[in-house]
């Protein structure tokens, strides 16, 4: 497949473009790559309309016929890596490897998702009656799509939402939407018309998607306080809802760990994706026993880590996606220098083109610093140091986020009893970022609403529906 320079919408199985466009930009060398098409309220409308009028059709067909194209847009990415992941790195800017390893796991979710099935509940069978209640679509399913994983988070949403019976349109970030919309107009010929459509747009689009009267569920993944914006919006005519938002997670270090074995898995915990990733280690608190080796192991990891354009050879980082996030980024560490906090590596912010910024460790900071409290979402570690299990589970749940959290130690027993008590959706030990499209994923307290993946996650794109059938009485 070759990807030609023209990039359009699909909606109702047709190419569509706009009136106005938006340039989109290499993040590694700050070039212009792409004009896209800034969609309005007609181009919304139409895209609804289309996804409104395919919804019946859709929802008649068997589950096995879901399954069956659920899979061919798997097929589809997988049958094309290359092309995909070369767009991806483009446009997001992560190494190529790390680009063909997303392009893979979205085949690779779509095949798996596929196999779900949604659950039957008997509630009653009795002589008198018989009672069951059913999952059944909600019907047309909004999908915001962050610019961190493009393609991969995308088909979390559009694999389950499509098998359940739903119709979509999916909205991708401004920042990284060349991906989709080369995979929207590959799927023309893969899907019927108007089951899925690709718009595009600003900042204008994405309350215009969460606030139309034809939209009955919206699930967005995004900040905390985009997703309070989006769950206000819904609130106009009760749309569903599924929200996976930030989260400043911590990983807990017991001084039984084994260190080397431990500094590499937690280094790219932390710092895979150029740490834009919501389940990325953000706050690493480590026994006072274990923190000199710890630490000393981690510096001399983090030291070998090249930092560059995801298109050279032996680049394991690449630049923060987009200009936004990294001055947030960049004012978080000025923030760092200001208090006077001591970097252990990292701190200086090279100047030239590219979004660049290098790993960056800060040694045991205070607790109400911006590094502790805030989420960085970049390459930007505190280190944390403590010496009793109830006061760190204490400062590990002392945020507004749940969304994960990792607990790492020689002694698995003592490892879980600390995870039952830490506030977080996913809790792994001796390991991080483990996803998988067969486990429940979702946050706590302000880290989201409702669930991805699993049977949980299926489940979000459907509304309940008992059934009660009173049966024939026999004759007295």
């Amino acid at each position: 497949m070759h990807f030609d320079a023209d990039y359009s919408m699909t909606i109702g199985g047709r190419a569509v473009g706009a009136d106005a466009t938006i340039a989109v930009v290499n993040p590694a060398t700050e070039a212009v790559i792409a004009a896209i098409p800034d969609a309005g309220e007609a181009e919304l409308d139409a895209a609804v309309a289309a996804a409104r009028a395919a919804f019946p059709g859709w929802r008649a067909r068997s589950q096995e016929e879901r399954r069956a194209f659920v899979r061919a847009i798997g097929k589809t990415l997988s049958d094309h890596v290359e092309d995909f992941a070369r767009l991806l790195t483009t446009e997001q800017g992560k190494p190529l490897d790390d680009a063909r390893g997303e392009i893979g796991g979205a085949a690779y979710w779509c095949n798996a998702v596929a196999g779900l099935d949604l659950p039957v509940t008997v509630n009653e069978d009795s002589d008198e009656r018989r009672s069951e209640t059913h999952r059944v679509p909600i019907g047309v399913v909004a999908g915001i799509v962050p610019w961190n994983y493009p393609v991969l988070l995308g088909l979390w949403k559009i694999a389950p939402a499509l098998l359940t019976g739903n119709t979509m349109v999916v909205k991708p970030s401004p920042f990284t939407p060349l991906t989709m919309l080369k995979l929207g107009e590959a799927l023309r010929a893969v899907l019927p018309p108007g089951v899925l459509n690709i718009v595009t747009g600003g900042d204008h689009l994405g309350p215009l998607v969460t606030a139309h009267p034809g939209v009955d569920k919206v699930s967005f993944t995004g900040s905390t306080a985009t997703g309070k914006r989006v769950m206000a919006s819904a609130a106009a005519n009760l749309k569903r809802v599924t929200l996976e938002l930030g989260g400043n997670d911590p990983a807990i270090v017991l001084p039984d760990v084994d260190v080397e074995a431990a500094a590499e898995q937690i280094s790219w915990a932390a710092f895979s994706n150029s740490g834009q990733i919501c389940i990325a280690v953000k706050r690493l608190y480590v026994h006072a026993d274990v923190y000199d080796r710890l630490k000393a192991a981690i510096l001399a990891y983090a030291g070998t880590v090249r930092v560059g354009d995801g298109f050279a050879q032996g680049i394991r980082m690449g630049p923060i996606q987009n200009r936004q996030q990294y001055e947030r980024v960049k004012a978080l560490i000025a923030d760092s220098h200001a208090s006077g906090h001591r970097f252990l590596i990292g701190g200086d912010v090279p100047d030239g083109p590219g979004f660049f910024i290098p790993v960056t460790i800060v040694d045991n900071p205070p607790e109400d610093s911006r590094v502790v409290q805030e989420e960085a979402f970049g390459p930007v570690l505190p280190l944390l140091r403590f010496d009793d299990v109830d006061e760190v589970v204490r400062r590990a749940n002392a945020t507004i986020y749940g969304l994960a959290a990792s607990v790492w130690s020689a002694d698995v027993a003592a490892a879980a009893a600390i995870a039952q008590r830490l506030e977080a959706g996913t809790v792994w030990i001796n390991e991080m970022q483990n996803l998988s499209p067969f486990a429940t994923f979702g946050g706590h307290k302000q880290s989201g609403l409702g669930a991805e993946n699993g049977i949980d996650g299926l489940m979000e794109y459907t509304n309940p529906q008992t059934v009660s059938i009173r049966k024939a009485r026999a004759p007295a």
